[in-house]
């Protein structure tokens, strides 16, 4: 058998978790499902288009399953990401990324003539102005404005500038002005009403329509509805939910469909535990907190410490039964999103029993 074929370690229906081999994140097919309906019945009451980002996941079959539940189409952040969820069907695509070069131009053209309604972001005329080069003569491409309503990553810094790249957008014939997008700053609901009230009517005073105005995030994303210049919300982490949005008030760690199965592969003093999950199973991300997953089973313990391949646990504050060599543990990440992009295949259960094994199709993709 060459080592890397991963294929005799794929779980099968049936069996319990608790058998299969570790490290592995398995997903709770109740709590995923409780997610999706509860985010979809939010968005519906309140009559916002919902865009699941699929960079959570990475699996067409979970994206159906959003679309079922009522979702308009989907968010990806990468052309290669984007075209393996056309690969499956989908025809509704926005990309939220500056798309520069040659090389991912040609590809962004290929996916733009396959499926009927692809979009793409800009936040500069120099990104606006290779677009509009390279798609001349070709099928238009739908363009958004992309605005930095105080998140302070990418996007044009005021309704003035968003007024003047609309109106490159608008006025190039290879492009359409398909609207304004934010990934916002969690909780800052009314500067992004401001921002995107401004220049809707500006843009309205200029004759631009604005067909989509698309407000994104999960800490916040219950009051989403407090924006109402919005058309669309996207987000992603809902999905599986992690520490880190129980952490921002985003539901509870009760929520949390996803979960690291570990195992103690070592206890060299009474107060240490070594896993086998590290940071290529759970991610050094720490995200404002000051250790790195918790331990379901142990609350009281601490990851503290990942190297590649093992984890660190201080059991030092556990007053009862402490975990011995071979025990499986189960941890809820801190950031789930990453947590995907590490592993071939995802294991999905139902009260601890294997229900499906979805393989990440879009793993790695990520330019």
């Amino acid at each position: 058998m060459r080592p890397f074929d991963m294929t005799f370690l794929r779980p099968e229906p049936g069996q319990s978790i608790f058998t299969l081999s570790t490290p592995l994140p398995v997903i709770d097919e109740d709590k995923l499902q409780a997610n999706i309906t509860r985010v979809q019945s939010y968005m519906d009451a309140h009559n916002l288009a919902f865009r699941p980002h699929i960079k959570t996941h990475k699996i067409p079959a979970l994206a159906h399953q959003q679309i079922q539940a009522g979702a308009k189409g989907i968010n990806c952040q990468k052309v290669t990401e984007a075209e393996v969820f056309a690969d499956a069907g989908f025809q509704d695509i926005l990309i939220t990324f500056n798309i520069l070069g040659k090389e991912k131009l040609e590809r962004l053209c290929a996916l733009n003539e396959k499926i009927s309604d692809l979009k793409v972001v800009a936040d500069s005329k120099a990104t606006v102005d290779g677009l509009a080069h390279y798609f001349a003569g070709k099928k238009p491409l739908t363009v958004l404005v992309e605005c930095d309503t105080g998140g302070g990553r990418c996007g044009v810094q005021s309704p003035e500038d968003a007024v003047l790249l609309a109106h490159l957008i608008h006025d190039s014939p290879s492009l359409n002005f398909g609207g304004l997008l934010t990934y916002p700053k969690a909780h800052s609901e009314p500067a992004v009403e401001a921002f995107f009230s401004k220049t809707i009517e500006a843009l309205s005073a200029h004759g631009i329509a604005c067909p989509i105005v698309s407000n994104g995030g999960t800490p916040s994303l219950f009051s989403a509805h407090l924006v109402p210049s919005a058309t669309e919300h996207r987000a992603g982490t809902y999905l599986y939910s992690d520490r880190a949005m129980a952490g921002a008030g985003h539901g509870t760690l009760d929520d949390c469909a996803m979960h690291i199965l570990a195992t103690v592969v070592s206890r060299p003093t009474p107060d240490r535990a070594i896993i086998d999950a590290g940071s290529k199973a759970l991610t050094s991300d720490l995200l404002g907190m000051s250790d790195y997953g918790h331990i379901i089973d142990y609350p009281e313990a601490s990851i503290t410490g990942l190297s590649e391949e093992h984890g660190t646990v201080d059991l030092s504050k556990i007053a009862g039964k402490r975990p011995e060599i071979g025990d499986k543990i189960r941890i809820i990440p801190n950031h789930t999103c990453v947590v995907s992009n590490l592993f071939d295949f995802i294991t999905f259960h139902r009260d601890g029993v294997v229900t499906r094994v979805e393989t990440v199709a879009a793993r790695g993709l990520v330019w």
